[in-house]
This record gives C-alpha cells, sequence and structure tokens, in this order.
C-alpha cells in the first residue's frame, strides 16, 4: 500500500496551523470559557461580560492562568487537526479516484467532512475534555493533565462526546465552505497561467477572509450547543465555593444544563457570550486556515525531500 504524501502534508500543515492559532489567542479562550460556564443568576454572578474574566487574573496576580491548560490544548489541538485533515484529505482524494474526477460536489464535501470530524472527535475527547476542565478552573488552582484526566472514572473523560457529535456540523460546514471558495480560486488561477506543474497557493489575506466568513456562520448557527458544551465540560468548583457561597448544582447531561439555561437566563442565555465565540472562533480559524495556506507548499517540498532521502517508494505524488 502506497504512502499517501498528500494526505500527511495536509496533515502536518493543518496541525502545525492549528496549534499557532491556538496559541495565540488562548487567553482570549480562557476567558470566553470561563464566561460561558457559568450560569447567570440576577444578583448572583461573578462575571458581567467577558472582561471581567481577564481583570480577575489581572487584579488576583494570576496572569499566567489565562494559560492554564495551554499544553493538553495544544496537545489536543495538533493531534485533533493532524487527524481530521489526514482523513478528509485521504477520504476526499478516495472519492475523487472513485468518481474519477477532482470537483466532488457540495454534498460528497459535507459528508466527508462530517465523518472526519465524528471519528477525529471520538479519538480525542478525553483530551478535549480534560483541557476544558482545565481552562475553566479558578485561577491558580488548575490541575496537572493527569490528575484531571483521571480524578473520575473513563466515562467522565468522555464527558460531552454526544453533543460534541451534534457540533460535527459546525467544522464540516467551515471546512467545505472554505474548501469550495479556495477550489474555485485556485482553477481560476490556474486558467490564467496556464500551468499544472507546480502548486497553486492563495494569500494569506484571501484564506484569512474565506476562513472568517465560513466560520462565523457555523458559529452563530450552532452556538447553543457550543455553550451547552462548555457547561458540561467545564471543571466542578462547586466544593471550593461551598464556603464562600453555596451554588446549585447543574446536572452536567444535555438536557440538564438546556433546563439550567432556560430556567435562569431564559431564551438568550443560550447565545451568552457570541460575540466573544465568534471572535475567537473566526480569528483562530482563519489563522489556521492562513497559515495552513501558507505552509502547505514548503511542508510538500520538505516531504518530497524526506521521500528522497528514504527512498520512499510507491508514494502517489499529487500537488496538494
Amino acid at each position: 500500500m502506497g504512502v499517501d504524501l498528500e494526505s500527511i502534508s495536509e496533515a502536518t500543515s493543518g496541525a502545525i496551523g492549528s496549534l499557532l492559532s491556538t496559541t495565540i489567542l488562548y487567553p482570549l479562550d480562557t476567558c470566553k470559557s470561563k464566561y460561558q460556564a457559568e450560569i447567570s443568576v440576577p444578583g448572583n454572578h461573578k462575571y458581567r461580560n467577558i472582561s471581567d474574566v481577564f481583570w480577575e487574573a489581572i487584579s488576583s496576580g494570576n496572569v499566567l492562568s489565562l494559560y492554564q491548560g495551554l499544553g493538553t490544548k495544544n496537545v489536543q489541538s495538533f493531534v485533533s487537526s493532524f487527524i481530521y485533515f489526514y482523513s478528509y484529505s485521504y477520504f476526499k482524494r478516495l472519492h475523487s479516484e472513485r468518481i474519477g474526477s477532482k470537483s466532488i460536489g457540495t454534498k460528497a464535501n459535507l459528508l466527508i467532512a462530517a465523518a472526519s470530524a465524528a471519528f477525529t472527535n471520538i479519538l480525542t475527547q478525553p483530551l478535549d475534555t480534560a483541557s476544558s476542565r482545565m481552562q475553566t478552573s479558578e485561577f491558580g488552582n488548575a490541575k496537572g493533565f493527569w490528575k484531571t484526566l483521571t480524578e473520575g472514572t473513563w466515562r467522565d473523560a468522555y464527558d460531552g462526546l454526544g453533543i460534541t457529535l451534534l457540533l460535527t456540523p459546525n467544522p464540516a460546514i467551515q471546512y467545505t465552505v472554505f474548501d469550495q471558495l479556495k477550489q474555485n480560486l485556485v482553477e481560476k488561477r490556474k486558467a490564467k497561467a496556464k500551468k499544472d506543474s507546480s502548486p497553486v497557493v492563495i494569500s494569506a489575506f484571501m484564506a484569512f477572509l474565506l476562513g472568517a466568513m465560513s466560520k462565523t456562520a457555523a458559529t452563530v448557527i450552532t452556538y447553543p450547543l457550543i455553550r451547552c458544551k462548555v457547561m458540561i465540560q467545564a471543571a466542578d468548583d462547586t466544593k471550593d465555593n461551598e464556603a464562600k457561597k453555596p451554588r446549585e448544582r447543574i446536572k452536567k447531561t444535555i438536557p440538564g444544563v438546556i433546563y439550567a439555561i432556560w430556567e435562569k437566563e431564559g431564551v438568550l442565555g443560550f447565545f451568552k457570550g457570541l460575540q466573544a465565540q465568534i471572535l475567537k472562533t473566526v480569528l483562530s480559524s482563519a489563522l489556521l486556515l492562513m497559515i495552513k495556506e501558507k505552509i502547505t507548499a514548503t511542508t510538500w517540498f520538505l516531504i518530497l525531500a524526506i521521500r528522497k532521502t528514504l527512498f520512499v517508494t510507491k508514494g502517489r505524488l499529487k500537488s496538494p
């Protein structure tokens, strides 16, 4: 069986892009997640807006706590992006070979993207759960990765898997829209250049715009589920806070968090933190895709160089 160098190139560049974008925007992600995880009750809420989370870290002298869980998040981000982009590129190539055309259509693209996302989520859910718990812990009280992951049962490590799978259309919509728009641009440029020998890449600015537009739409549509997911996976600091002010425990199931939001915050509660979510996810996804597009060609040539050095045979070479 040949080495699928094209899929490896796509997966590697996508994983590096995800790693860099996650690191750059991590403080914003921490503030957003802690704000989303709290149920706001009139007269009994800790954060009025997302900036309150940031100022809490500053005033308490725990600025570095804005990065709590970064290592775990980076591992999760890198691994999940590699698996996703590899499976997405691999399944798309298989489908293209089957139908005899590189243009596979929007419906097929959505199905392939959804299947790749679901496969990725099942494999990386424990990492996602651990990073979310570490990130939403009280500033300065975050536990280590292994302790966070093993403090409950293995079933607890898969908290939020059901709702994560329901959110599968989010990246599927995003990457499908991006891929289709990118494909149209590349085909137009190829037609003008009349050269097929070298890979055609879009500019960083164009990749940023395409990534931002595709992610905004997907985020708005699926946001209520995103908020529920954060609440399900959030760290349980009830015991630590009982001495200060007793709080009602929220049942961490999909029906449980939906009921809690509806009862305490009403319909608008399902969209609490939407602006911050859009800002973070749009910037993150746009940065990921921008970085990925700029390093894809470099990654491709490096893989070719490694192939020649290691005498890899039967590798099917295709321009990404």
